[in-house]
């Protein structure tokens, strides 16, 4: 009997103790391979969902008849930071997810819902690796090389970016935390002043 209540005792603390202790913290960072690969973050569709967006296009060239979202998730560690500061922390990482839209399907009858992912991108900020950089991903198994910093892409978010070369503009949730922050860009309040 003695033994029998000791065990209960045992366990009970032992649970105890589970509960108090604080939980070990697991990183939401960038993970590279040993020749500098971005690996894909697999996880990403659990972290903090930013906005979405239908046929969006930065250039006047879209493909007519063709319909694509976007979806934008953010690494719970930035955004977290983000909420706090109105601005990115170091290893903040933003996926962009292009899905097709299609109006044909099931039992819809107007409008358009999400199918099949086209591409992922991946907008990271490591100051280690030189801050800002842009990863394309075929799919998600294969570990992406950084693209080019001489590509369009990190022109155009240094010039339009609203905060720290990030599209806030978009993220409907984020944008007055960073106007109350007062973490705007200028080139991007510049830009809000011409219209």
């Amino acid at each position: 009997m003695h033994r029998a209540v000791l065990a209960v005792v045992a366990i009970a603390i032992a649970s105890a103790a589970t509960v108090i202790a604080p939980r070990a913290q697991t990183s939401d960072g960038p993970a590279y391979t040993a020749d500098g690969r971005l690996n894909f973050p697999a996880g990403y569709r659990t972290w903090v969902f930013l906005s979405s967006g239908l046929d969006m296009s930065y250039s006047p060239f879209a493909l007519p008849g063709r319909h694509s979202f976007t979806n934008v998730f953010v690494n719970p560690g930035a955004y977290e930071s983000f909420q706090k500061t109105g601005t990115w922390p170091d290893k903040t990482t933003l996926i962009l997810e292009v899905r097709r839209g299609e109006t044909s399907g099931s039992i819809n009858k107007n409008g358009q819902f999400q199918t099949d992912i086209v591409q992922t991108e991946v907008h990271l900020k490591d100051e280690a690796r030189g801050g800002w950089a842009f990863y394309g991903f075929r799919d998600q198994t294969t570990p992406a090389t950084m693209t080019a910093r001489t590509a369009d892409c990190y022109a155009c978010h240094q010039a339009n970016g609203a905060v720290d070369t990030t599209f806030v503009q978009f993220y409907p949730t984020l944008l007055p935390l960073a106007r109350e922050k007062k973490t705007l860009s200028t080139g991007y309040l510049a830009g809000e002043a011409k219209k």
